[in-house]
């Protein structure tokens, strides 16, 4: 087994601490990541040391506050492989982020009877926002399926795409059954038919490498609190083509060159669509969680990971009366389970008094619920200060659950 939880869970300072006197296993980094030291050191430094707002001011701590803060946007164009930073939009998260291309791009690109294709694992987030633009263009979804081991339905796919396609939005790792679609392929066959694409990669950033470059996507969205970094900061990536020709998402300061009552100048992409003052020090500790992240490497955090992730399978098969749900064989180490006889939200429960710290409900994923005839699962999602023994703290604690509910 690798030794990486070892080397990383004292950067973890919360993993100190004790639910119920028992010691905390920290099972829902899909929801959100805890934060390493160096994170939390780089937030509190920018209070303590650039209070001042960006961009605007001419005093030394607004300078300063402003390279440090596009220094971070330097730092995600890196981590991305973006040709120009100016394809790096920061936003309050991938919420956002698709709302900002539903609304900006899509409400003056689409139109009556054009259609997108969303899969039927996506978060909420990446169908209200098409659901509400279809509501007021008449633009029509069209969803692709989902086996029952949690895999896309790539023929299926591939015999829905037409000329009317004009944007195929997809989760490139499920949040709920983990599974990584295989997003080259999607890319490409939408290229093919003169779609754009917008990848959510909200639950891949930590875990995979992306190079926006190489996958050819025209939007990427990601979360920095899933990234072990701040909440409510975010990044939309867009080709530098699109941005340009995209109108703003909302109006307000530092989005502007020129205002007048008779005339307003925009500003050029990315400061056109970051209105108002940003999340300076989210921004900044987002940097920080991502040079954490690319000094680890994502060959060791995979080798890990997938670790965890066989050794939590096997673990959960061996208990009778549970179920887990989604076995695609190119998935992330995220568990979605069942136990016979149980409510997931009393295994959640029950668990949090053993001090395992798990998720249960529908993860913002209810069409896939309703896919799978379920009304929640409970999801075990693990991670870099993941060991061994909270794979066996795990199974200990549904076979409580099984003893007290059963």
């Amino acid at each position: 087994m690798s030794n990486l939880a070892e080397t990383l869970r004292s950067d973890f300072p919360i993993l100190k601490k004790t639910i119920q006197g028992n010691e905390l296993v920290y099972l829902d980094t899909a929801a959100t990541a805890l934060k390493p030291t160096p994170v939390i050191d780089a937030v509190s430094q920018v209070y303590r040391e650039l209070p001042a707002n960006v961009h605007r001011g001419v005093h030394t701590l607004s300078r300063e506050a402003t390279v440090a803060y596009e220094g971070a946007r330097d730092t995600v164009r890196t981590f991305l492989n973006a040709k120009r930073r100016e394809e790096i939009v920061f936003t309050s998260g991938t919420t956002a982020a698709i709302n900002l291309v539903a609304r900006s791009w899509g409400a003056s690109e689409l139109t009556a009877g054009d259609e997108i294709l969303l899969s039927h694992m996506e978060h909420h987030s990446n169908i209200v926002p098409w659901k509400l633009l279809c509501e007021q263009t008449g633009v029509v979804l069209k969803i692709i399926p989902v086996s029952d081991s949690g895999e896309l339905d790539m023929k299926a796919y591939q015999e829905m795409l037409g000329p009317r396609t004009k944007l195929v939005s997809v989760v490139h790792v499920s949040n709920t059954l983990g599974t990584v679609n295989p997003v080259e392929q999607i890319i490409a066959a939408a290229h093919a038919q003169g779609a754009r694409v917008l990848l959510d990669a909200a639950q891949s950033a930590p875990c995979l490498p992306l190079d926006v470059q190489a996958l050819d996507c025209d939007f990427l969205a990601f979360s920095g609190h899933k990234l072990f970094g701040p909440t409510g900061i975010g990044v939309l990536y867009a080709k530098a083509d699109l941005l340009e020709m995209m109108p703003p998402f909302m109006g307000g300061g530092d989005m502007i060159l020129s205002v007048s009552f008779e005339e307003i100048c925009y500003n050029k992409p990315p400061y056109r669509f970051e209105a108002g003052t940003p999340n300076i020090a989210g921004a900044i500790g987002m940097g920080r969680a991502i040079e954490y992240v690319s000094q680890i490497g994502f060959d060791a955090i995979h080798t890990h990971e997938q670790e965890l992730l066989i050794a939590a399978t096997a673990a959960l098969e061996e208990i009778d009366g549970v179920r887990i749900i989604g076995m695609a064989p190119n998935k992330v180490a995220i568990l979605s389970f069942v136990i016979d006889g149980v409510h997931p939200h009393d295994i959640g429960s029950i668990l949090d008094s053993c001090g395992v710290a798990i998720r249960a409900g529908h993860h913002c994923t209810q069409p896939l619920m309703a896919r799978y005839g379920l009304p929640a699962t409970a999801r075990a999602s693990f991670s870099i200060y993941n060991t061994l023994d909270d794979v066996d703290r795990l199974a200990a604690s549904i076979r409580n659950v099984q003893e007290i509910m059963l």
